[in-house]
C-alpha cells in the first residue's frame, strides 16, 4: 500500500498453527526483501477462543514485522 510517497508491506493471515504462522512470516520476509524495506506488518486473526490478542514484535535476520494478533 503506498501513500503520501510512503510504501507500507502488510500481510493478513489466519492462524492455523505454528508451522502456517511460520511460512507466513517468512513470506512477510520474502516481500520485504524483493520491495527493499525492514519493517513489514501482519494481522493474524485467530479464532481460538483463548488466543492472546495484542501488537508484538518479531526480527527474522535484519527484518522487523510488527504482528497483530486480534
Amino acid at each position: 500500500m503506498k501513500r503520501g510517497g510512503e510504501q507500507y508491506i502488510i500481510e493478513m493471515k489466519i492462524w492455523h498453527g505454528n508451522e502456517y504462522n511460520s511460512r507466513g512470516e517468512m513470506q512477510l520476509v520474502g516481500y520485504l526483501e524483493e520491495y527493499h524495506k525492514k519493517t513489514g506488518y501482519m494481522i493474524r486473526f485467530n479464532l481460538n477462543k483463548n488466543k492472546q490478542i495484542g501488537v508484538h514484535e518479531i526480527v527474522i535476520g535484519d527484518k522487523m514485522l510488527i504482528e497483530a494478533v486480534v
